[in-house]
């Protein structure tokens, strides 16, 4: 191998952190009463969770979308003060499983819950309180964690008041290390969920560098943006059953990188959907998510897309595995 084919390579295989700008003073971790620690963030699919992320992070690093089973995968997300990191574990909307990807995301799920030091139930404050609230408040409480129930989605309240009666059936339902209603949407209160956060984590230096936003490889997060493109443009026809690839990323100089995905349905005509009238429709994808990579990168992207059927990729283990969704014991 010649060495600008060993570069290549390295450039392609590179899973740096997204990091924020490092001239900003790095934390003084040595004093005492640093905290630092994991947090998962629960709840039903749009509650809210990835918003939350994002917000808090300052990037977009999780896909967002109002239709359910957008994230599957557990995002990382970090959040650097003076006084302590949090780093946020986006997971899967608890669902009740079906195919194979939905198992393994419920297995993403509990795996989280297992490795983290708080978690933080994220409830949509707006919607009436139905069986699968209290399916993932009983996943809660099995966790054994401290716990913080977030109320999100106050920004859809008229009245206030509503939130009494929702913070007096859960706080009869479980011991909470808080409960703080907040929108992720417009960032109100989310000072004091940062408060709270920092306050219930245990002491200890931080656990990524001060410019670290996400461990997330930007394969990942360029897949990640472009399935959220595809939920946002082609409505309610494809709502589950495409997933991403980034199957070559090519960092190309210090002003571009060159990035290739594929995108996989289960049948043709989803196929034709994507693709769209002479091609207008992926194109559109295309271009909202190159922006968006750029946006996050500060260079130009050389962003393509290519459509592949792939029969019954929900419950391949091939497929899954491929797409990288790791089986996960439960």
């Amino acid at each position: 191998m010649n060495p600008e084919d060993e570069e290549v390579e390295r450039r392609e295989e590179s899973t740096e952190f997204v990091a924020a700008d490092s001239a900003r003073a790095a934390p003084d971790s040595s004093r005492e009463g640093y905290r630092s620690g994991y947090v998962a963030l629960v709840g039903r699919p749009n509650a809210g969770k990835s918003t939350l992320l994002n917000r808090m992070v300052g990037e977009k690093i999780a896909a967002v979308s109002n239709k359910p089973q957008t994230t599957r995968h557990q995002i990382r997300g970090v959040i650097t003060r003076p006084e302590g990191q949090i780093v946020l574990v986006d997971t899967p909307g608890v669902h009740q499983p079906g195919y194979l990807l939905n198992r393994r995301m419920m297995a993403a799920v509990h795996d989280a819950l297992e490795g983290v030091d708080l978690v933080c139930l994220i409830r949509d404050a707006a919607a009436p309180t139905g069986n699968g609230d209290r399916f993932v408040l009983d996943l809660v409480k099995r966790a054994g964690k401290p716990a913080i129930l977030l109320l999100n989605k106050t920004d859809r309240l008229e009245d206030k008041r509503k939130l009494l009666p929702l913070i007096e059936w859960y706080s009869g339902e479980h011991e909470w290390r808080g409960v703080v209603p907040l929108s992720a949407r417009t960032g109100d209160q989310l000072e004091d969920l940062v408060r709270e956060f920092v306050s219930n984590l245990p002491e200890g230096d931080p656990i990524f560098e001060e410019d670290e936003l996400t461990d997330q490889p930007m394969r990942t997060l360029v897949a990640e943006m472009v399935r959220e493109k595809i939920l946002h443009v082609t409505g309610e026809e494809i709502p589950y059953v495409t997933a991403v690839v980034t199957e070559r990323y090519e960092e190309v100089s210090a002003e571009l990188a060159r990035v290739y995905c594929a995108v996989y349905v289960e049948r043709p005509s989803q196929k034709s959907i994507i693709i769209g009238r002479g091609g207008a429709r992926l194109k559109q994808i295309g271009t909202e998510a190159r922006r968006d990579v750029e946006r996050l990168l500060g260079h130009k992207v050389y962003l393509e897309l290519f459509v592949k059927v792939e029969e019954g990729w929900r419950d391949s283990p091939r497929a899954l595995h491929e797409m990288g969704i790791e089986e996960r014991e439960p």
